[in-house]
């Protein structure tokens, strides 16, 4: 979703990328819910750090406590800021409806929507 938000909203501003430590799939509610405020992230994939182009990141926002920890160490300029959010599949387990689900979906989605709207000043 960050990196959907990022696109959206600073794409002028930022070249985006989105790994992470682990790979998990492309989550449908996460696409159900971006979709609902226009924002299609159906073309994305899940894919390793590694699976990134080699270049030097300005910077590099972790976006859960996990991914903070296992964070590889980046050398020169690049600043590594961690912001944690809660996880939508964590949040929605014990959800008895598909609309229970999308509620913790659209909840964590309108957080990083304004944590991306805030770039770059939230980022030092």
């Amino acid at each position: 979703m960050a990196e959907g938000w990022a696109r959206q909203l600073k794409g002028d501003e930022f070249a985006s990328f989105s790994a992470g430590v682990e790979t998990h799939g492309l989550n449908p509610h996460a696409v159900k819910v971006m979709a609902e405020v226009g924002v299609d992230i159906s073309a994305q994939q899940s894919k390793l750090i590694d699976e990134l182009p080699a270049m030097d990141f300005d910077y590099v926002v972790t976006l859960c406590d996990h991914a903070a920890e296992a964070c590889p160490t980046y050398s020169g300029k690049t600043k590594v800021v961690h912001r944690s959010f809660p996880d939508p599949p964590k949040l929605a387990t014990g959800a008895i409806s598909e609309q229970e689900v999308l509620v913790h979906y659209r909840l964590v989605r309108d957080l990083i929507k304004k944590y991306v709207d805030e770039m770059p000043g939230n980022l030092e």
